[in-house]
């Protein structure tokens, strides 16, 4: 296998014939989503997986055929067989271990959110360009067929010149006092709560088929009192097509709604995030159900595309610099909820940012 080579340019990547992957933190969304994605890309492979708990990454291994494993990430990280390193651990790590991997002089592919602000993003790229290493970040619906279907009719001028978005996600809280969902909405991780985990997802897909946020404002409030991180988000966008647009993020309430709405001067496209029923077109001549399902591997089209980004065949939609638009626009939206609830994070050398 030949080895990275650089290339002349501050900002152009390596190229290698063939990525062998590592893995810090093989959790949950490793096993489905993501993991057997590096397996199946084309000139890509899957050599070593690392947790903390060693017996936990043995089995790992073990049931996905990996090689090795390791219960420490600088191992893996610096491990002479690893081309390139998924980092899939909570946000609160993301940037000290993009930091250590970049510092290795190895690509990096980080879980969503990129990290917990844009200031930790900001520091995990000029980490990344100053090793000259790429960046890509999970933000995969960019790559998902059902979402390029979206893109697709959005630019053939089918529903007109596009002028507005209306975004709703809702969920009921889970029953009970306690809410079981973890880290996922303690902000000291993960940066906020289901907004963070869940809107940048559609914040980062419309920055993509809208183009960039270019003004925000929007509140955002705890109602339910089950947590410390914000349950409810309004919020209005502009973007810099033209588009205007209003979101409302509520995970304290009585249903579940999963919608966005792209409206323009002849027709309206309509579709849901995180479900895979048809893509709705309406236009004059009325009402088009498209299909778009869910690949299987749902990560398996964004990791093709960074693979052919190491390996010279190509480009990837999802990279540290169109992660960073996403985070400021929920540090933007969350800006007053953390000052109010002294929701605070340190800077520094990687290792030293925790929060307060």
């Amino acid at each position: 296998m030949a080895a990275f080579e650089p290339l002349l340019g501050a900002n152009t990547l390596m190229i290698v014939e063939r990525v062998r992957w590592g893995i810090v933190g093989v959790g949950n969304v490793t096993e489905r989503k993501s993991g057997p994605g590096f397996q199946q890309a084309e000139r890509s492979e899957l050599v070593a997986v690392m947790r903390r708990n060693g017996d936990l990454a043995a089995d790992y291994a073990r049931r996905n055929n990996v090689p090795r494993w390791y219960d420490d990430a600088d191992e893996l990280i610096n491990d002479p067989e690893v081309d390139a390193v998924y980092v899939a651990t909570p946000p609160d790590s993301h940037r000290e271990y993009a930091v250590r991997v970049a510092r290795a002089g190895k690509p990096v592919y980080v879980e969503k959110p990129m990290a917990r602000t844009a200031l930790e993003c900001e520091d995990m790229i000029s980490a990344c360009d100053e090793a000259g290493v790429g960046l890509f970040v999970a933000y995969y619906r960019r790559a998902m067929p059902r979402f390029v279907t979206v893109k697709e009719l959005l630019d053939s001028g089918r529903i007109g010149l596009l002028r507005s978005v209306s975004i709703r996600n809702e969920r009921p809280a889970p029953a009970g006092e306690v809410d079981q969902e973890g880290w996922r909405v303690d902000p000291e991780i993960s940066g906020g709560g289901h907004f963070v985990d869940l809107g940048s997802h559609i914040l980062d897909l419309l920055d993509w088929l809208l183009g960039p946020v270019t003004h925000s404002a929007g509140i955002a409030a705890n109602r339910g009192g089950r947590y410390r991180a914000e349950d409810l988000v309004t919020g209005v966008f502009s973007f810099r097509s033209g588009v205007e647009g209003v979101g409302v993020w509520n995970y304290d309430s009585f249903q579940y709604q999963d919608h966005i709405e792209i409206v323009g001067t002849a027709g309206a496209l309509s579709f849901s995030c995180f479900a895979d029923e048809p893509v709705r077109l309406l236009t004059a001549r009325g009402v088009e159900q498209i299909k778009a399902p869910y690949p299987e591997t749902v990560q398996l089209p964004l990791i093709q595309t960074v693979v052919d980004a190491l390996t010279g065949h190509g480009e990837s939609p999802s990279n540290g610099h169109s992660a960073l638009r996403t985070a400021r626009v929920i540090d933007g939206l969350l800006s007053d909820y953390r000052d109010r609830h002294g929701i605070t994070y340190f800077s520094g050398e990687a290792g030293s940012r925790r929060p307060r």
